[in-house]
């Protein structure tokens, strides 16, 4: 079997066409189609049939695309670790793509131990999640760093990796609290707030956390890049929701003050890469200091929360 064959097969089933899969590719259609071909020739079975314009697996397409993801997935383990062996002595490059959602003060702690590696080079992307498990699946990334694990509906063979969570803090400016006194969350009712997108896991979480405290945000702005967000809320346009882990670093840089905590809601984060053991050392670095010291403080701060609002009070 000429594996460069299977390759191409695999790009075309998780692109769902000849033509975006030819782009990915950076070849003709007509040379992947032939390529296909070939394939379904070897195998002696049609691999794809059409239904209207669109594409569909046969049921064989559909058990040699499970094969496939195997083998793609266990070569690109087998890569990792050649190249984590060969690279001693010499710079190891790492590139990692970070979730335009995952604030930047928690992308700098869970990437920053990377550099603590010997003789590492760091690349780091910042894209939609969508766009980076794509380079991630043509292996031009090593890891992603998200806000949620691989959406069901993303045909990628990687795996999810939990590093951890943290809950969520409101923070608003010193005029803003000024013009909306009163107890949290109360004094969200009615209240500018801004909001990650709707289709973010954070954002449908605030969202029914709203309705089970019975206040109704009058939400002025929806954000996919969450400095956006702290940036207008750092000008007094609404209220704004960050992790608790790094609420310190929110008042110190954007001269706002906390607010509330949103009880109940957390912010989970995961490190996502197409090993399903974790053997590069800069994925080592990474999920051992966020498990083990990073989110570690989070639980704690989490954990001192009341007995501040009591002092306040």
């Amino acid at each position: 079997m000429n594996y460069k064959h299977l390759h191409y097969f695999l790009q075309v089933a998780e692109a769902g066409s000849v033509a975006r899969a030819s782009e990915l590719l950076h070849l003709t259609p007509q040379t992947v189609s032939g390529q296909i071909q070939l394939l379904e020739d070897r195998l002696g079975s049609p691999l794809f049939a059409r239904s209207g314009r669109r594409l569909v697996l046969t049921d064989t397409g559909r058990m040699v695309l499970d094969y496939a993801k195997d083998i793609f997935a266990m070569g690109a383990e087998l890569e990792a670790a050649v190249r984590e062996r060969t690279t001693r002595g010499r710079a190891l490059e790492f590139r990692v793509g970070v979730a335009d959602a995952v604030p930047k003060a928690i992308a700098y702690h869970l990437v920053e131990p990377a550099f603590a590696v010997e003789d590492v080079r760091i690349v780091c992307r910042e894209w939609k999640l969508e766009q980076l498990l794509a380079e991630l699946a043509l292996h031009k990334l090593d890891l992603v760093i998200a806000d949620a694990p691989i959406p069901s509906s993303v045909s990628v063979r990687a795996f999810s990796h939990r590093l951890g969570s943290s809950g969520l803090q409101f923070f608003a400016s010193a005029a803003l609290r000024l013009k909306h006194a009163g107890d949290f969350p109360g004094c969200l009712d009615g209240a500018p707030v801004l909001m990650p997108g709707e289709d973010s896991a954070v954002g449908q979480r605030l969202r029914a956390w709203f309705q089970s405290q019975g206040v109704r945000p009058r939400v002025v702005g929806e954000f996919d890049d969450s400095a956006l967000i702290q940036e207008f809320g750092r000008r007094s346009i609404g209220f704004f929701a960050a992790p608790g882990v790094i609420a310190d670093e929110v008042e110190a840089q954007f001269g706002v003050q906390r607010v509330g905590v949103a009880e109940g809601v957390e912010e989970d984060f995961f490190a996502i890469s197409v090993e399903r053991r974790i053997t590069h050392p800069c994925v080592v670095a990474i999920t051992q200091t966020a498990r083990n010291e990073f989110f570690q403080a989070a639980d704690q701060a989490d954990a001192m929360a009341p007995a501040r609002r009591r002092q306040a009070a």
